[in-house]
């Protein structure tokens, strides 16, 4: 027996009577059944968003559904987008000599709990190699000098060309992407830094928070721009930390923060459940 085939349907528009009746009267015309289904109506934007995780037969293909329902996208200007849960998101996995986020998403990985694909690593520095090898993922070193930012990231381009990669994880990557980057890859680029920002700037962040006797770590997980860590936010968590710490706890303490907000960040995206608001997100758990 056949198992039927799974789809996510996602979709932002301006706001307007009707949309929820088109689109569950389209799934139900094809015999879909909806597995589960959120929305949301931003009144401050006017814009309405919806995810909507239903099944089908196992002839059902993407490719005719999403040609199917173009005529109910235009109808309501939507941005409409349909996912076949059968094919998993290909990821891009970016560091620099930081490795607590690339080895937890590793193991999240490998332990089934990430649904993806990892078709390299990508790293300015050779440090991550072992590692990367130890899951059998190819490992790519490219350093990066001032003068040699544009060869190198072209070369992280024709990578995700070539590996048709559908999302960047900037895992702790120190470095700057460029605008022209940032373009390239916009709403598939995805960094995590601690959430001091602005106030501790630079080089050990943590050491300056201890001096000036911060109560909460926290991390930010975001869409890359080219607002440097200014893109829409997609997760955020902290924890209350005290002055018997010194520093080396702190950001012993930030390095966990890190690696959790992350993998959420990673994990509602390849599950379609993040959509771009303007300078924010609509995120649908």
């Amino acid at each position: 027996m056949n198992s039927p085939r799974q789809f996510v349907l996602t979709l932002s528009c301006p706001d307007a009577t009707g949309i929820v009746y088109h689109v569950t009267g389209f799934l139900f015309d094809r015999g879909c059944n909806i597995i589960d289904s959120a929305q949301f109506g931003d009144e401050s934007t006017g814009l309405f968003f919806m995810r909507v995780h239903f099944s089908g037969t196992e002839t059902l293909e993407r490719d005719a559904l999403a040609a199917e329902f173009e005529p109910i996208a235009s109808r309501f200007a939507m941005d409409a987008r349909i996912h076949d849960l059968r094919v998993r998101p290909r990821v891009l996995l970016m560091v620099s000599k930081f490795g607590h986020c690339l080895n937890d998403l590793l193991f999240r990985w490998s332990s089934g709990q990430l649904d993806m694909d990892i078709p390299a690593i990508v790293s300015n520095h050779a440090d991550f190699q072992p590692l990367a090898h130890g899951y059998r993922i190819p490992f790519f070193y490219l350093p990066v000098t001032g003068a040699t930012k544009t060869q190198q990231e072209d070369r992280i381009f024709e990578m995700v060309e070539r590996e048709r990669i559908d999302l960047v994880v900037l895992a702790r990557y120190m470095q700057i992407l460029s605008p022209a980057m940032c373009t390239r890859l916009k709403g598939r680029a995805i960094n995590i830094h601690h959430s001091f920002l602005p106030s501790f700037k630079g080089a050990k962040p943590y050491l300056q928070a201890h001096d000036r006797g911060v109560k909460l770590i926290g991390a930010t997980a975001h869409y890359v721009t080219a607002d440097l860590d200014e893109g829409p936010i997609i997760e955020q968590d902290v924890e209350r930390v005290d002055h018997s710490m010194q520093h080396d706890a702190l950001a012993a303490i930030g390095r966990d923060v890190e690696s959790v907000v992350l993998a959420r960040a990673v994990r509602w995206h390849i599950e379609h459940r993040v959509l771009i608001n303007g300078h924010r997100t609509v995120v649908f758990r």
